[in-house]
């Protein structure tokens, strides 16, 4: 029996972006819905069962939405898209931050929707879950943002100096030729967004300027918007020394993953401890990060979830006493 098909009409952009270059991004829903999509002219045709048309349309409609809107789509959004339709969701909603050099930049996930929109209400947001869902990025993106409109005077970026028991001690050069590698991933979302001589230029003048977490003791940091990224090897202390560095008019966000600690005592890690204590504190957000919500090559969301099962079966059983 012939399956149904069904037309979803779209602009020029639209549909290129659904297309993709060789027709991969059509390739990618057809393989996840089971449907066959063609491109008659105008829009799509979508065949297939009742229910894999309406996911399909779903993913589709929510990457027109983002392409109307100027939006790059790359497969990242297209696997973004896939994951939301099939938990019933359509686009990921939240507005555009900023146009970056690549285009426009805006939430690929509706968990990453609502970290931004906690980062616009809270003073002070923790970011946490697994590499390659945006914490970092966004974070950035949204600092910038801030930055560019003359809403902060300056965007300061911390994070603890340890990385597989290395030092600072031990790295050649001056502070920042020290602190450079280790915030490698703040400076390319940073060159993306605002372009890298544009940084260079606002690094000079002091208005993006980045430390090393043991450098923030004593300071108070006013009209600023910091980032403190790798928090889950900060200690309990170290957490409670640059939390209380804010000063007027700042805002601070807390990006790490609770389950890569490299401390040599992990227990000592102050990222769930803070999360823990402070958790419905006027004026504090979190955002919980998922599997689902990572944006880099398809692989990396199945690697988090393998290690997740993994860490989930070590648990300890408890025991269960006889009646």
């Amino acid at each position: 029996m012939a399956r149904a098909e069904e037309f979803v009409a779209l602009s020029d952009a639209a549909l290129r972006a659904v297309t993709g270059p060789a027709s991969r991004h059509t390739a990618l829903i057809e393989d996840a819905f089971q449907v066959l999509i063609e491109a008659p002219g105008g829009g799509v045709s979508i065949a297939g069962s009742t229910k894999d048309r309406t996911d399909a349309k779903r993913a589709i409609l929510g990457l027109a939405e983002r392409a109307d809107a100027g939006v790059d789509i790359a497969e990242a959004d297209v696997r973004a898209a896939l994951s939301l339709s099939r938990q019933g969701r359509g686009g990921a909603g939240g507005q555009t931050l900023i146009s970056g050099r690549r285009g426009p930049i805006a939430p690929k996930t509706a968990t990453q929707a609502a970290y931004l929109d906690m980062l616009e209400r809270c003073d002070l947001t923790f970011g946490v879950g697994p590499a390659g869902t945006g914490k970092t990025f966004l974070a950035a993106a949204y600092g910038a943002t801030l930055l560019l409109k003359g809403q902060v005077d300056r965007l300061v970026i911390t994070r603890p100096a340890v990385e597989a028991g290395e030092r600072l001690g031990f790295l050649p050069g001056d502070l920042n030729e020290k602190v450079d590698p280790y915030l490698a991933p703040i400076w390319e979302a940073l060159d993306q967004i605002i372009g890298a001589d544009a940084v260079r230029r606002r690094r000079d003048k002091g208005e993006i300027e980045v430390a090393p977490l043991a450098f923030m003791r004593g300071r108070t940091l006013s009209h600023a918007f910091v980032i403190v990224d790798e928090a889950q090897n900060t200690s309990r202390l170290q957490m409670k020394m640059v939390l209380t560095r804010l000063g007027e008019g700042a805002r601070m966000v807390v990006t790490g993953d609770p389950t890569q600690v490299d401390l040599l005592n992990p227990r000592d890690s102050g990222l769930s401890h803070a999360i823990g204590l402070l958790k419905g504190v006027k004026g504090v957000g979190v955002t919980t990060f998922t599997a689902e919500d990572v944006v880099r090559h398809e692989l990396v969301a199945r690697i988090v979830r393998a290690y997740d099962a993994d860490a989930e079966a070590r648990k300890p059983k408890p025991d269960l006493e006889e009646p």
